[in-house]
């Protein structure tokens, strides 16, 4: 087999973890490729490198291909998500002085309750509350107007919205820029040692099973390039089931540590990666199941139903048409690509391309490509589905 160079470009974030792994445990050597990993230091520049062919491929935030297909985001190039990187994985964290005040009101911090963790922030905020998220497009962004819209807090509307890379989060926090976050591990936990901030809740708190990164390629490279798309989409599937092994988690926090990937502790980026998380500068400990998920329920699958939830989120709120943003945005999720690339393999694929979101409270089996394929629990945080063969608000 030819070995093929490809770069891919990634974000210092603990779900970049599926690339990293694929390029330094040998899974991308195993199918004929040598990962050239580049590291970017924001959302936009990593886009904008990928927008143009600095970069063949990158892990990226999910809600980018579907806005570069509304047209929004500012750039004309589009992109296709053949892949999911993870699921899940980020954090909600308060201020020491807004975490305060909610302590004082006799807030606990469960970091599980979504429903009393909104409605305390929402008590506690003393004016006009300001959020730092990622990239306005993001599921960051997604998941904070979803949770505080559906508790009251118009969202954004209602809301101070700030873009702050993700390893600078806890600076902004600490220069009293930003009163809140959402952001991907381990920069929430950073804000912790740093002692500007307390954890509040886990994404999956919010929606179950939010796609949240995905391997992103220029619209069309997949198409012209299939035989290497196929190869790296193997690669990454390969990588994410060892990441789900219990036994990978010391040696991937590791790696991540370098620096020339996260430059974190190997201690703070376990935390992650086993759920176990410290979520005050007190020391107070908490524990999420399956934090941020690899591989599980066919967590790498690109649901076009996903999709269609993130573009008729964005269409409501940029003021598009509905239907024709939900289209779009099912076109960019490629899950015919993914399951030509797996096709033969070990890998049990869902029989259809869409789903239900919202609508697995435990975890459920479903008809599949090589037998009975088990999904995992996907609600959101009030009981909603969406059906994007029907979609409504």
């Amino acid at each position: 087999m030819t070995v093929q160079t490809l770069k891919a470009g990634f974000i210092p974030l603990v779900d970049a973890a599926p690339l990293i792994a694929a390029a330094e445990i040998g899974f991308a050597e195993e199918e004929g490729l040598k990962l050239d990993l580049v590291k970017a230091p924001s959302w936009s520049t990593l886009r904008d490198m990928l927008a143009v062919g600095q970069i063949d491929a990158a892990h990226m935030l999910s809600p980018v291909p579907v806005a570069a297909a509304l047209g929004l985001g500012g750039v004309s190039a589009r992109f296709d998500a053949v892949s999911v990187l993870s699921v899940n994985g980020n954090v909600v964290g308060v201020s020491e002085a807004l975490a305060g005040r909610m302590r004082a009101q006799g807030y606990g911090f469960d970091f599980s309750d979504a429903v009393a963790a909104g409605e305390a922030l929402i008590a506690a905020t003393d004016g006009r509350l300001r959020i730092g998220v990622p990239f306005p497009f993001s599921m960051h962004a997604e998941l904070l107007y979803y949770w505080l819209g559906a508790l009251g807090l118009p969202a954004p509307q209602g809301i101070d919205v700030r873009t702050v890379p993700p390893p600078l989060m806890a600076e902004a926090m600490a220069a009293g820029e930003i009163d809140a976050f959402c952001v991907g591990e381990p920069w929430g936990s950073i804000a912790v040692e740093n002692g500007v901030g307390t954890l509040l809740l886990p994404g999956a708190a919010i929606w179950g099973f939010a796609p949240e990164k995905v391997l992103a390629v220029r619209h069309g490279w997949a198409d012209d390039q299939p035989d290497m798309t196929s190869r790296l989409i193997r690669a990454l599937w390969r990588a994410g089931r060892w990441l789900s092994q219990p036994g990978s988690r010391e040696l991937i926090a590791d790696v991540l540590a370098r620096r020339e990937y996260l430059n974190v502790s190997s201690e703070i980026l376990e935390r992650a990666l086993t759920g176990a998380f410290v979520i005050s500068a007190q020391g107070d400990r908490r524990t999420r199941d399956k934090f941020v998920t690899f591989y599980d329920g066919a967590a790498n699958f690109p649901w076009r139903s996903q999709a269609a939830w993130i573009g008729q989120r964005l269409a409501e709120r940029m003021g598009l048409d509905r239907e024709g943003a939900i289209s779009a945005a099912k076109s960019v999720f490629r899950s015919d690509v993914y399951r030509q690339a797996l096709s033969g393999q070990l890998a049990d694929l869902p029989g259809a391309s869409e789903k239900l979101e919202g609508a697995i409270a435990e975890p459920t089996e479903v008809a599949s490509a090589s037998g009975t394929l088990i999904l995992q629990p996907d609600r959101f945080f009030d009981g909603q589905t969406f059906d994007p063969s029907a979609p409504q608000r």
